[in-house]
């Protein structure tokens, strides 16, 4: 088992929102890592009850949001911005999965999956940007996925989901580029936590396993680790980047 590193101060003084960060995966790493490295965290979902949970655990400000509701979206904002001062950073973690081949999809599975995971970050990442352009600075990572890049059975919708993801990054960085706002994504491939392992089989989990360089899952942190680093400043000429946080890139 590896050990999670010292913070060394990476966003101090930044403030940072993280979507999707009530459970106990990437999202939830990724505000507790933000808060070791010295931010001011605000966090969303829409699950309210464990959001409030995970806030008092954090010391973060919490705001409950859909991110397929646009007027959630704006209030999310309208809430951090006013609250913290401004926003520096955001984590686009947002997102829905599900199995179904295609053959057996339906048009509301293929919906949901594609308005949480594609629509809900293009309607978070256009917020920020908004915000973050006319102060000429800031972050948006955003939570893409080897799927994007590679097939796997019964994820079409998903897969299109997260290579859409990867292509809104890549664009959304150079729009902002001009303003001195940077836009990169992480592309992780198995990141274990405790709800994954409940809604997925271990045969599954374990030749998901077996792909990956190392032999395991990553830790939820060590994906967070990579999102801290494209946040902060050690990044500060890469935008437009999709990094993978696995062995299994194109």
């Amino acid at each position: 088992m590896v050990s999670k590193p010292p913070a060394h101060g990476l966003l101090a003084g930044r403030t940072v929102l993280v979507t999707a960060a009530a459970g106990t995966g990437i999202g939830f790493a990724t505000a507790q890592r933000c808060v070791e490295e010295g931010a001011t965290v605000a966090i969303s979902d829409r699950h309210e009850r464990r959001l409030a949970e995970a806030a008092e655990r954090l010391g973060a400000l919490a705001v409950p949001c859909d991110v397929t509701d646009e007027a959630q979206v704006q209030h999310l904002f309208d809430t951090v911005t006013d609250r913290l001062g401004g926003l520096d950073v955001l984590v686009n973690n947002a997102g829905l999965g599900g199995t179904a081949n295609i053959v057996d999809m339906t048009d509301e599975q293929w919906r949901s999956v594609l308005d949480v995971t594609l629509t809900g970050t293009f309607r978070c990442t256009r917020a920020a940007l908004r915000h973050m352009m006319p102060r000429g600075r800031g972050a948006v990572v955003n939570n893409a996925s080897v799927i994007g890049w590679r097939a796997q059975e019964g994820q079409a919708h998903y897969a299109a989901a997260k290579a859409g993801v990867m292509a809104l990054t890549r664009v959304s960085a150079v729009e902002a580029a001009k303003a001195g706002v940077r836009v990169n994504a992480v592309a992780p491939s198995l990141a274990m936590h405790p709800h994954l392992a409940k809604v997925t089989t271990d045969e599954l989990l374990d030749e998901l396993a077996r792909r990956e360089a190392f032999g395991r899952p990553a830790e939820p942190w060590e994906v967070a680790n990579v999102i801290v680093f494209l946040a902060s400043d050690y990044s500060s000429y890469m935008t437009g980047e999709v990094v993978s946080v696995s062995s299994q890139h194109p």
